[in-house]
């Protein structure tokens, strides 16, 4: 039944959205309006709980209220745009042509978020690749959110302090989590339809910009599937041993788009930011529908979609503020130019209803939660996360023909075009200057938006070359060789990634997990180790005194102390454990492999002095509380 409320809430929204795209852009065909549907239900679902349980705390009960003022919503758009016209067989061609691209990678992404999400198997969950490192988190906040209740929530890997990174991508599984589906299910239904929405947001924004079906169908598969060099490091090390190609396909993280040792970091959008980074997947899920109509407001004189792009823009934030923040900087780019170029009322007008609603919707979120967590972070830093090769010969390497022919693809640009891409150059510029975040590896969120741009300008430059060329013989050839340079590398890095399994979590954890959940009160406190996967914070969503320092340290939270002290509670519990018992109120100490093999245990302390709550396999949970 659980699931059943999940996809009845599911699909509310969505016909909401459904409402309100047709209201908005009822002239537009088919499948940009689709796209436009799946973006308005994708954003009810995200806002309409979270205000909700603002008020209300998270609660099924405010998960309620939010779907009945979204039914009300869409049953006012239904009677007041019914007689909007909706063009169902205008322009079905374009549609079924862009299909052909999108249903493609929809099945791959598709297939890797199921094979990537907690699957379960002789009693253990596993994950992919991308996904063994950031599920853990993200499976934590939805659970401790649906859990616990408290909203804004706080970090269940370090009780008492407010989260500051962009949790609404986490709330939104929360929010079927807390009506009773699983926690695969919860993780993918909003997961798989935002994938969808950045895949048709990504190419109805090419196909409005660049017009040329065969350019939009490059730029597209250049985004999504390109990569650089990398493949011949890959193929060079056939020389040592013919089964170190292998290593692609076996080792953690050798692909061609992700070999940090070899320099090779310009990383597979689908592979390793789609699947694996939720705030990303949600935060492009808005982003390339804001491109889209700012291209239309700004350039194309459609002013009356500034007031759609300044609400969409406003709810940016607390989704993904890389996100809001690269749409920012190109904006300013645009307004300069536009304003500087037009000099009217209606372009100034324009541009101020934009601001004023973006503004207005996103301060609250950048004041109470991006700021208080930011604020420490930006410094600057030069040459991004290079550090083994020369300035262009890095971006040679990992970005490939795309680095030699960006040059030449902008100055071939009209002027218009010139400034159409220099926003997205401002943003590049930014991100190879400063620092907004302790991981230098995280400008990418910004430098892959300005990618997106580069991409398209250079398929327009490779179609040009490509038509020029049809009268040569050998043009299919040269043809074949570059679309094998071009694309070798994200296809081996695809590869790997729909071949990779890792446990996540082991059966005795699962188990141990599944009693905690059934049995220990929801804001319960465990001592266990500091390990990334820990069952207790991510699959129960109780609080742990400290979580790991590849999670704490990049959201800014000061932990060594709290690290320290777990040694301490581990392996000389007589002479710290009552000061801090008083200090914290743990409830639940856990023994596991990773506690015995990470500290020198006393677990003998604990055992003759408090009472055993559970025991199964090789875990023992103390109840000291």
């Amino acid at each position: 039944m659980g699931e059943a409320a999940a996809v009845f809430h599911f699909v509310i929204y969505l016909l909401t959205g459904t409402q309100a795209a047709n209201r908005v852009f009822p002239s537009d065909r088919p499948l940009v309006r689709l796209w436009l549907s799946l973006v308005c239900g994708l954003m009810l679902m995200i806002w309409l709980p979270a205000i909700a349980s603002f008020i209300m705390g998270f609660t099924v009960a405010a998960q309620w209220v939010a779907l009945g003022f979204s039914t009300l919503l869409g049953l006012g758009l239904f009677l007041w745009g019914r007689k909007a016209p909706l063009s169902l067989c205008r322009d079905y061609k374009r549609d079924v042509a862009a299909l052909w691209v999108i249903i493609p990678l929809f099945v791959l992404g598709a297939f890797l978020f199921l094979t990537h999400v907690i699957i379960e198997r002789d009693g253990a969950l596993y994950s992919g690749q991308s996904t063994y490192g950031d599920l853990p988190l993200h499976l934590g906040l939805v659970t401790s959110i649906a859990t616990q209740g408290t909203f804004p929530p706080e970090y269940s890997i370090f009780p008492g302090t407010a989260v500051g990174y962009p949790f609404l991508c986490d709330s939104v599984s929360a929010t079927y989590y807390i009506l009773g589906a699983n926690l695969r299910f919860s993780m993918l239904l909003p997961a798989i339809l935002a994938y969808g929405a950045v895949l048709l947001g990504v190419y109805c924004f090419f196909e409005r910009w660049l017009k040329d079906r065969p350019v939009v169908t490059l730029a597209a598969l250049l985004f999504f599937v390109g990569g650089g060099f990398g493949f011949a490091y890959s193929l060079d090390m056939l020389k040592e041993s013919p089964e170190n190609l292998l290593r692609v396909f076996t080792g953690f993280y050798n692909t061609p788009t992700n070999f940090t040792s070899k320099g090779l970091v310009w990383v597979n959008p689908i592979a390793d930011m789609l699947i694996p980074q939720r705030a990303t997947l949600f935060g492009w899920a808005l982003l390339f529908p804001c491109l889209y109509l700012l291209r239309r407001a700004a350039f194309e004189g459609e002013y009356k979609f500034f007031l759609p792009l300044g609400i969409t823009a406003g709810c940016m934030p607390l989704v993904h503020t890389h996100s809001f923040f690269a749409l920012g900087v190109i904006s300013a780019v645009y307004m300069v130019y536009c304003i500087a170029k037009r000099r009217n009322r209606e372009t100034v007008l324009g541009w101020a209803v934009y601001g004023l609603v973006a503004l207005a919707l996103a301060a609250p979120q950048l004041i109470f939660f991006t700021f208080k967590q930011a604020d420490s972070f930006i410094k600057l830093h030069f040459n991004w996360v290079n550090s083994t090769d020369t300035y262009p010969w890095f971006y040679i390497k990992n970005m490939g023909l795309l680095a030699l022919l960006a040059p030449v693809a902008f100055i071939r640009l009209k002027r218009e075009e010139k400034w159409f891409c220099a926003g997205p150059i401002a943003l590049w510029g930014l991100a190879e200057l400063v620092l907004f975040q302790p991981n230098p590896y995280d400008n990418n969120k910004l430098i892959f938006v300005s990618f997106a741009f580069l991409c398209a300008i250079s398929s327009k430059l490779l179609v040009a070359l490509y038509r020029r060329l049809m009268g040569f013989s050998g043009a299919r050839y040269i043809a074949a060789v570059a679309l094998c340079s071009l694309f070798l590398s994200g296809t081996m890095t695809l590869g790997r990634e729909a071949v990779s399994e890792y446990m996540l979590f082991e059966p005795d954890a699962v188990q141990a997990a599944a009693y905690v959940e059934e049995n220990v009160e929801n804001d319960a406190l465990f001592l266990p180790a500091t390990n990334h996967n820990n069952a207790i914070s991510s699959l129960t969503g109780r609080n742990v005194l400290c979580g790991t320092s590849s999670y704490l340290f990049f959201h800014g939270i000061d932990y060594e102390d709290r690290e320290r002290e777990i040694r301490l509670l581990y392996e000389t519990p007589g002479s710290c454990f009552e000061l801090l018992q008083a200090k914290y109120g743990i409830d639940y100490v856990l023994f596991s492999d990773y506690e015995r093999g990470s500290y020198a245990c006393d677990e003998e302390y604990y055992a003759s002095r408090f009472p055993l709550e559970y025991a199964g396999g090789s875990i023992r949970i103390y109840k000291v509380g």
